[in-house]
């Protein structure tokens, strides 16, 4: 006897769309880059309509958005796995560093919020949207370093913000490099002797 599979809700649907819309967008831009991608595509590879796009993002430069929070979103878990696992407060901090300079190898990463997003977004957005996953992260890190007497008692919300200003820019060496292997171990070597350096009592 045959049974009728249960109907999806709309806000399945809705949910199953969106999410075609982002996994295409997030393969096409990294793919090809912001420009280089048209709306067409994009629908196409997703297998909706072009009104489908309208009706979940006013466009291409807003799905763009949704798909670098996206990404910032799964490195920010990333990361948070990692500390979740437990261990000395430094060590995390390190290895949290060390898994995003990591992410920055991939080329989703690499062309999408690195190369792409602050020209396609404007700075003053790329920069809110990273610091809206990555301070809050470095804070929790160096308040429970602070905490454990392995940091230097100070206030942590300007240190997590000079190490997130110094992240973005050995991230923006790994992305732009030639040899981004060599690019990706010289910025962990300058990470650690700069960590080092804000633990030193």
């Amino acid at each position: 006897m045959n049974v009728d599979k249960p109907r999806r809700t709309q806000a399945e649907r809705r949910e199953t769309t969106r999410a075609a819309l982002l996994a295409a967008g997030r393969e096409l831009f990294a793919a090809r880059g912001y420009t280089g991608v048209a709306t067409e595509e994009i629908v196409d590879r997703a297998g909706v309509t072009r009104g489908a796009l309208y009706h979940h993002f006013r466009g291409k430069d807003d799905l763009f958005l949704a798909v670098c929070e996206q990404i910032e979103q799964d490195v920010s878990e990333r990361i948070a796995a990692g500390a979740r696992r437990g261990g000395e407060p430094v060590e995390l901090l390190r290895t949290g560093a060390a898994t995003f300079l990591d992410a920055c190898l991939e080329p989703d990463v690499q062309r999408i919020t690195l190369l792409d997003a602050p020209s396609v977004l404007g700075w003053e957005t790329w920069r809110a949207t990273s610091e809206r996953y990555g301070v809050g992260l470095l804070r929790d890190a160096l308040e429970a370093a602070v905490a454990a007497g392995a940091i230097p008692p100070q206030p942590v919300n300007p240190l997590a913000h000079a190490l997130l200003g110094a992240l973005h820019e050995l991230a923006l060496l790994i992305a732009r490099a030639d040899d981004v292997s060599t690019a990706r171990r010289e910025a962990g070597d300058t990470l650690d002797r700069l960590l080092g350096a804000v633990t030193a009592r």
